[in-house]
């Protein structure tokens, strides 16, 4: 009984061993594999670094009291996953998440890049002009920080920089109009809407595919304006030809 016992447990000792035998063979030929000579060799600690850096990020702001909204700021970064926030000076932050398309991402930080992504730059015009807000364009990456300042520049890139980012905002604040006036002031839905077809002829709204949901539930909702509804439908038309 004993001699029997002891073949059983001896048995099932060698079966475990094998197992654990297989295992750790197959995991030193996936190692050998991987490394290509047979040894494994630990990542750099440049290579952990660059995997935990930060995605590099490009934000706007603009101030300028007595405007509406008198302070705006739009981040993004290189994947395009943005944040806007549009509010009074004396209003707490309340930044609003939002999606950027990949060509627009490039072209924000293709500009950035023809800036120097703003390093030791100065864009400020030499000539006097009147107070139209002060402008904030940073770049971060790689733990380091680059920012500049200006009420109004020259530099032909920076306007153009500028531009692009006011006129997504100029979407998200519509988005934000639109919300209020359909919850509560309705009857001023018409005037808003024609704004943004307006705007739309002159082309000067960035990102048009981010109004999409609010007009859909515009256009959709038998209890406002028919007239409401007619140019939601129009302009929803209008940004999915043009998407």
């Amino acid at each position: 009984m004993t001699e029997g016992c002891n073949s059983e447990i001896t048995s099932r000792f060698m079966i475990r061993w094998h197992r654990f035998f297989q295992r750790a063979v197959g995991i030193l030929a996936l190692a050998a594999g991987v490394c290509g000579a047979g040894h494994w060799t630990a990542p750099s600690r440049a290579v952990l670094a660059q995997s935990s850096a930060p995605i590099p990020r490009l934000t706007f702001t603009k101030s300028l009291p007595g405007s509406l909204p008198e302070y705006m700021a739009l981040r993004v970064d290189t994947n395009g996953n943005a944040t806007y926030e549009g509010r009074q000076l004396a209003e707490a932050p309340n930044p609003r998440g939002l999606e950027i398309s990949r060509a627009t991402t490039q072209r924000l930080f293709s500009m950035a890049s023809s800036l120097g992504y703003f390093n030791s730059l100065n864009l400020e015009s030499r000539h006097k002009v009147a107070n139209l807000g002060l402008k904030t364009f940073t770049y971060e990456a790689g733990g380091e920080v680059s920012r500049v300042e200006f009420n109004y520049t020259e530099n032909h890139t920076a306007q153009q920089l500028t531009e692009l980012f006011e006129q997504i905002a100029g979407v998200e604040q519509h988005i934000a109009q639109l919300d209020y006036a359909s919850k509560y002031d309705p009857l001023s839905l018409p005037q808003q809407l024609r704004q943004i077809q307006i705007e739309l002829n002159g082309h000067g709204l960035l990102e048009t595919g981010l109004l999409v949901p609010t007009l859909e539930k515009i256009a959709g909702n038998p209890r406002l304006l028919h007239l409401a509804q007619a140019r939601a439908q129009e302009i929803l038309k209008r940004i999915r030809e043009t998407n």
